[in-house]
């Protein structure tokens, strides 16, 4: 009988890694911001090597990428999460809206993904990440709802992403402190008010 080994694989080893460096750079945009965070802070606060960074990232702005990609990812799944099939395509698009500002009320969520990232990678850069993620399930709602009559023919290629920055608006104001429970009546209502029906 094979007795498995208790020594990590280099590709765990390597993963271990990069999450450290991402969860702890993560810490440190959200406390700091991007500019104000030094290399040095990055791998003291991590307690690794300068080598060891760069071993794994190209540089500071790589790894804010990392961080962007695994907070965009993380939202994308609460989304999925979220997705009821045994629903109503309407009713699984507002679940998913739901779970968007669920998702993005994640202390430095909404600074990491809409103030930083932007100003950092460039807002195309952003939405080619948010593209596979979150906006690419937002189409897939839409397309679903209108499919099933829930919601007028618009086109989605001109609706989701309209949809998408008033969804981002609603975090943004939860951020600064609005009222969620407002700020989710008004994104319900949004949608509501597509399917040419009033309220839902």
């Amino acid at each position: 009988m094979q007795v498995k080994s208790g020594r990590r694989s280099n590709a765990e080893r390597t993963r271990a890694m990069r999450d450290r460096l991402v969860a702890t750079a993560r810490a440190l945009f959200v406390a700091q911001g991007y500019a104000e965070t030094s290399t040095p802070a990055l791998v003291t606060a991590a307690g690794v090597t300068r080598g060891a960074l760069y071993h794994h990232f190209a540089d500071k702005r790589a790894l804010f990428r990392a961080v962007v990609e695994a907070e965009a990812e993380a939202v994308a799944q609460a989304i999925e999460a979220a997705d009821d099939r045994a629903e109503s395509a309407l009713d699984r698009l507002l679940a998913g809206a739901d779970a968007y500002l669920t998702a993005m009320a994640e202390p430095g969520r909404t600074r990491l993904l809409l103030v930083e990232a932007p100003a950092v990678l460039g807002e195309a850069e952003r939405r080619c990440i948010e593209d596979t993620r979150g906006d690419a399930t937002l189409r897939e709602g839409l397309e679903a709802a209108i499919e099933a009559g829930a919601l007028r023919p618009l086109p989605v290629a001109v609706l989701a992403p309209i949809l998408s920055a008033a969804f981002e608006r609603a975090a943004e104001s939860m951020a600064a402190g609005a009222e969620p429970a407002a700020c989710r009546t008004v994104v319900r209502a949004l949608i509501a008010g597509l399917t040419g029906r009033g309220d839902t």
